[in-house]
């Protein structure tokens, strides 16, 4: 493959020059009988070698966010399209690099009679510092010379329309290509222009995604997390658990003081790992993982008890996760709540949010806010800016893709004087201490970007991100978020 790239090329070696070092890594899968079978070898450059302001200069490379991927499914099951996805082989092989990298020749491919030069990188091997980036400036190059416009609000989206028609959306994570539209012809030109460019597997349509279970069926698309689920429970010995009805229990405090027996941090840290990448389908879990998370360097035995509460419920849950479907109108609804100093250590209170275009919840946040609020109503309020930010972002990544909203996006408020203080100036004396970034709400507002709206606590779907419920609660509000099985009713 690096001879088919043309990746290198053979050079005497270079006076003062620091020649890198490389390595065969395998890529190796454990068979049933316990033994290794080596799928592939790869040569990799000693990267951590190169030195800032000599070998490197742009590092990074983005990455579609997982908000945007579930819009992504949300839109094509509102319009009951077919995601597709591709896999690009040898990914780092195609960027084409800036500087000037050489490498020794690889231990046992030495060239005969030229022992002594060194191969001149004319494009990324997988190890270079830069290399993901260089990968991503080729394919984004290409990808718009294809007719493609690039969302400045998510440079990982590709979108090619004909005035007011959506003909083809891309995403792009790394290696993988998501790719959905209306016009078949045009999806099928895509691929072979891609495959053309570059060595790719069409892996047709989207079934196992970022270790997200993808079924499209009947214009449904579900997504789950039950294979990742079940390893969770096998390393950390919860297979056999006995499930519970929440993730947490009401009433639950947790707390960094206290006399608690202190636990191996290694394996909590790893535990709530597992589960934050579990949210990334069950928003019903988030906020108890959410509030584990804030104990990673103080974890003792009581969290440790309540982050495998968590596994027990998910147990209970495991085929479990988001389903979208058609909705009347492709409209941006959201919902924003807080609690009041939940947090005992030092009084701060939790943020939560859920967006919507008609039916399932396909955004949703639970983070604890990062100023004391002296109020209840100084907490809904940091929480509803905290929507507000987010609404605004969701708005351009829908203009992007030619889903205009036209009317303001509603955030729904359960606290009356939040509400008030958005759309009011007048309580000065209350709010003087409020940050002046807050007031993005007020700005939008006037502006007809968003509007909030007071409802009642019993349709406050962000209930569930900022506080334990009881089970009946609980399961209301989980079906309402669209969490759900696609084997089993959901009981009520």
């Amino acid at each position: 493959m690096i001879e088919k790239n043309q990746t290198w090329e053979l050079v005497p070696r270079p006076a003062k020059r620091k020649i890198i070092g490389v390595k065969w890594v395998y890529r190796a899968k454990q068979n049933a009988d316990g033994s290794l079978n080596k799928l592939k070898a790869r040569l990799v450059i000693k990267g951590f070698s190169q030195k800032y302001d000599l070998d490197y200069l742009e590092t990074f490379a983005p990455v579609a966010r997982l908000d945007t991927i579930r819009l992504l499914v949300a839109l094509a099951a509102q319009k009951q399209w077919k995601i597709y996805q591709l896999d690009v082989k040898s990914t780092f092989l195609n960027g084409f690099l800036e500087e000037e990298i050489y490498i020794d020749q690889p231990q046992g491919f030495v060239v005969s009679g030229k022992e002594q030069m060194v191969y001149r990188l004319k494009k990324a091997l997988y190890g270079p510092k830069q290399a993901p980036r260089a990968w991503y400036a080729r394919i984004d190059s290409y990808s718009v010379s294809l007719g493609f416009n690039r969302s400045v609000n998510e440079p990982t989206l590709y979108v090619k329309k004909n005035e007011a028609e959506t003909q083809l959306i891309v995403s792009l994570y790394v290696d993988d290509l998501l790719v959905t539209g209306e016009d078949q012809d045009m999806l099928a030109e895509f691929k072979a222009k891609m495959m053309d460019m570059f060595e790719m597997s069409d892996l047709g349509l989207m079934t196992y995604f970022l270790g997200m279970e993808v079924r499209q069926i009947e214009g449904k698309i579900f997504l789950r997390q039950r294979t990742f689920a079940l390893k969770v429970l096998s390393k950390f010995s919860m297979e056999n658990c006995k499930p519970t009805s929440t993730p947490i229990a009401v009433g639950m405090k947790l707390s960094s003081q206290g006399d608690h027996e202190p636990i191996n941090e290694s394996t909590y840290r790893s535990l709530v790992g597992c589960l934050l990448y579990l949210t990334a389908t069950r928003p019903d879990i988030l906020f108890a993982v959410s509030m584990l998370s804030r104990f990673m360097h103080c974890c003792n035995v009581q969290h440790f008890q309540a982050a495998k509460r968590v596994l027990r419920y998910i147990k209970g849950t495991l085929d479990y996760g988001v389903l979208f479907n058609k909705a009347e109108t492709l409209k941006l609804k959201g919902y924003t709540d807080s609690d009041w100093a939940g947090s005992s250590d030092d009084m701060k209170s939790t943020s939560g949010y859920a967006f919507t275009l008609g039916s399932t919840m396909f955004c949703w946040s639970s983070k604890k806010q990062s100023i004391v609020a002296q109020s209840t109503a100084e907490a809904e309020y940091v929480a509803a800016a905290n929507a507000v930010n987010q609404a605004i972002w969701l708005r351009k990544i829908l203009a992007d893709l030619n889903l205009h909203q036209r009317e303001a996006t509603e955030i729904f408020c359960d606290n009356k004087s939040a509400v008030a203080i958005a759309k009011n100036p007048i309580f000065h004396g209350r709010t003087k201490h409020f940050s002046i970034k807050l007031h993005v709400i007020r700005e939008m507002e006037q502006a007809q970007e968003v509007e909030l709206i007071h409802c009642n606590s019993e349709e406050q779907v962000a209930d569930i991100f900022t506080k334990a419920l009881g089970v009946s609660r609980f399961i209301k509000l989980r079906k309402q978020l669209g969490v759900t099985s696609m084997e089993t009713k959901e009981e009520c």
